[in-house]
């Protein structure tokens, strides 16, 4: 069983090539049960909570000599440890043989999610931003914001690219890591101003109050938000998706999980018949994407298990 370690996940992939093969893993299709959650409770601090994501190929859509891959990405999500300098989710994942359930490959489970995460936006973005858009908002200053603007720059011609943070002190470093890559990169000093300039906008933040206010998105922008992953984080207003064309990673999980829809249906700002396609949809062909250049688009991310297993599949296949 191979080992590969976060180093080696970034050495092997490619943005673009990320986003294709996230591309091939939702018209292929995959077996994802609903994810376990699993309190743990501590005498003492916060509880921890155990996430188990499996997912396998889709076998009856396999040639009859491909044995296929199952994968489980096994996180826990302890609150405390950011008190002690540690990150708060902790991550592996297992990839087997999908005919003998031989453990093939044990992979750097946040490096893999961070990657997955990003390209998931590149491959909402390919079907979703206008051609030509080369301004790119990045809201948030944590670990995805360089990765964001790196595959959205792979999909689009982004030229300009700004970073907005409640500390502009760590917007000023994610910016000065991609001037130091060849991008053009500044730090956005009134977040409304610069959502009202860009051709994207992508969230990656733990808000729990909108940030993306719906009466600022000008005519042809793409909405891309990566947080928000639980029912009472927010990113958008209920404006912001009432203007929008709206599209999900997958039906199932951002109608329960992700809390930009899940407010604003309660809201009644949207309903779940109202959220144009997931990628399943879009990447088969079933639903539409962008169908003008004045069209606001708004994608939603939550995460599948799917992209983990496509995402491992690509690591394994590159080091075995």
């Amino acid at each position: 069983m191979l080992s590969i370690s976060a180093d080696q996940v970034d050495a092997c992939l490619d943005y673009a090539e990320l986003v294709q093969t996230l591309g091939e893993a939702f018209r292929k299709g995959a077996v994802q049960p609903v994810r376990h959650h699993h309190n743990i409770e501590r005498p003492e601090g916060a509880d921890s909570t155990l996430l188990l994501m499996p997912a396998w190929s889709d076998f009856s859509r396999l040639a009859g000599d491909d044995s296929g891959y199952i994968g489980v990405k096994i996180a826990a999500v302890s609150p405390d440890n950011n008190a002690i300098g540690k990150p708060a989710v902790m991550a592996v994942y297992l990839l087997m043989n999908g005919t003998t359930g031989e453990p093939l490959a044990l992979i750097d489970g946040q490096r893999l999610t961070a990657w997955r995460t990003a390209c998931a936006s590149g491959l909402a973005a390919s079907y979703l931003a206008r051609k030509d858009a080369s301004k790119l908002l990045i809201v948030g200053a944590g670990a995805l914001s360089p990765m964001l603007a790196r595959t959205h720059s792979a999909i689009r011609p982004i030229d300009d690219i700004r970073i907005w943070n409640r500390s502009s002190e760590n917007a000023e470093k994610v910016a000065e890591t991609l001037r130091a890559e060849g991008m053009n990169a500044s730090v956005a000093g009134d977040l409304d101003a610069a959502i009202g300039e860009a051709d994207i906008v992508s969230c990656a933040t733990l808000s729990t109050v909108p940030l993306v206010k719906g009466a600022l998105l000008q005519p042809g922008v793409h909405v891309d938000l990566v947080g928000a992953f639980t029912p009472t984080m927010r990113e958008s207003d209920d404006e912001a998706m009432r203007r929008a064309s709206v599209f999900v990673d997958t039906h199932a999980g951002a109608t329960k999980e992700a809390g930009d829809v899940v407010q604003a249906i309660a809201a009644g700002a949207l309903t779940a018949d109202d959220i144009k396609a997931d990628f399943f949809e879009l990447t088969r062909g079933e639903k539409p994407g962008r169908t003008s250049d004045d069209e606001i688009t708004l994608f939603k991310s939550v995460g599948a298990a799917i992209e983990d297993l496509a995402g491992g599949i690509a690591i394994y296949e590159k080091h075995r």
